[in-house]
């Protein structure tokens, strides 16, 4: 069964179909062949409405919504102009404050895409124009860009609280050291690269303009405030922290900024719809899907010819890197986290791993594979964006892979690196 499914899946995928229709078919199929026929189609009905059912789900559309108003305003701006006014004038200070922009952006909106928008489109031409090669510069922005999947609010952590049972607000707090982590060798690989290629440096800016610059992005940097203060305080629920992002932007960009006017709404609305229809689409067709395969006992039968419950912790956490990042270089990440994370779930138990590391491993290589060729999907999406051809963009991709992956090798060996400051706040 296992096999036809795949089949399938690959079929429809090589024919063009978007990723949920391969997955609606073959968990049609898994059910047919696991029931002789579709005479208990209610049961895979509420297998998939069961999978968009828990409350921890709302909390997406409202950080994509969140993140539609603060692309469209001046939000990343403010904070680009911040960074800038600090290390700009640095050797390689302008691909450094690239990299710490779509950190401190990822820390706003929680998703890829919108850091590639709203961070990738004003800084291109400032690097191209300071003497970046391009494929060095789109690579920078769509890897910079990934560690927004690390940074809270992160829409792949939810997804994974939700499939695991693991605590959302753990999960947020524990990806800050990780992000972090990816900022600094980033950083030191700009530098380094700058230095190298005798890229000029900026000017230097006064401390009035820093003074101005700051006194500009506080209203923005009151995101992440509003999100890991307000869960590591207790005022909010992640959800609910959610819900405030969406108000606080709101008045940030239509009542403070001034940007976006009422007639923005129905634009801003319309492609939160469409973002989280695909999205809740892909969440309910994976619970089933996933719900078929654990049925079918396949999971267990894989992950048993495989040898991996006698592989220990380290080896549970290397198989599932390795699964999980060469899934994300073909497949949307939402459906690698759907598909993939109950299938390890007997693993983790087994092993004893705090599934929190898990979160963040997981979190960690379908952001690597987002970035990934041949089909990660920020790859794409910098494509549609920068108007440039497949292979300049990939070019410049396996410095920051080489290190994304050394990124992961370091969780593994130094598990505190993420759960550190998840100890010190949940203690």
């Amino acid at each position: 069964m296992a096999t036809i499914m795949l089949v399938l899946m690959i079929a429809l995928l090589v024919l063009g179909f978007p990723m949920m229709i391969p997955l609606v078919v073959a968990a049609m199929v898994g059910f047919w062949l696991s029931f002789d026929g579709f005479g208990q189609m209610n049961t895979l009905i509420q297998q998939i409405l069961g999978g968009i059912r828990p409350a921890s789900l709302i909390a997406v559309p409202m950080f994509i919504l969140a993140a539609d108003i603060m692309t469209r305003g001046h939000s990343a701006e403010r904070l680009i102009n911040m960074v800038m006014a600090f290390i700009g004038h640095i050797r390689g200070g302008l691909a450094v404050s690239t990299a710490a922009s779509c950190t401190l952006f990822g820390a706003v909106s929680g998703s890829t895409q919108a850091t590639v928008v709203a961070i990738g489109s004003p800084l291109r031409p400032r690097m191209l124009k300071a003497g970046y090669k391009d494929p060095f510069t789109l690579a920078l922005i769509i890897n910079s860009s990934d560690i927004a999947f690390l940074i809270p609010p992160s829409i792949g952590m939810i997804l994974y609280g939700v499939i695991s049972g693991t605590s959302i607000g753990e999960l947020f707090i524990a990806g800050i050291g990780p992000g972090l982590l990816i900022l600094l060798l980033f950083s030191i690989y700009c530098v380094i690269y700058a230095t190298v290629k005798g890229v000029p440096t900026e000017p230097k800016a006064s401390w009035k303009e820093r003074v101005i610059a700051v006194r500009q992005a506080l209203w923005p940097l009151g995101f992440p405030v509003i999100i890991v203060g307000g869960i590591y305080g207790g005022v909010f629920s992640p959800t609910e922290a959610a819900a405030a992002c969406v108000l606080y932007a709101v008045i940030l960009e239509f009542i403070i900024f001034r940007v976006l006017k009422p007639a923005d709404l129905y634009a801003i609305a319309k492609s939160t719809g469409l973002v989280t229809a695909v999205v809740f689409i892909l969440v309910g067709v994976g619970n089933a899907f996933s719900w078929i395969l654990s049925f079918a006992q396949i999971p267990q039968t894989l992950l048993s010819g495989l040898g991996i419950y006698d592989m220990g912790a380290n080896g549970v956490l290397i198989a599932i890197a390795i699964a999980f990042f060469i899934a994300c270089m073909f497949v949307d990440p939402i459906v690698v986290i759907l598909v993939l994370t109950p299938i390890f779930a007997p693993a983790v138990a087994s092993a004893g791993i705090d599934p929190v590391l898990v979160g963040v491993l997981i979190t960690l290589m379908v952001a690597i594979g987002s970035a990934t060729p041949p089909f990660g999907c920020d790859i794409f999406t910098a494509i549609a964006i920068f108007k440039r051809p497949y292979w300049e963009v990939i070019r410049g991709t396996p410095p920051f892979v080489l290190m994304l992956v050394a990124s992961a090798i370091l969780i593994i060996t130094f598990p505190q690196i993420a759960l550190f400051l998840r100890d010190l706040a949940f203690a």
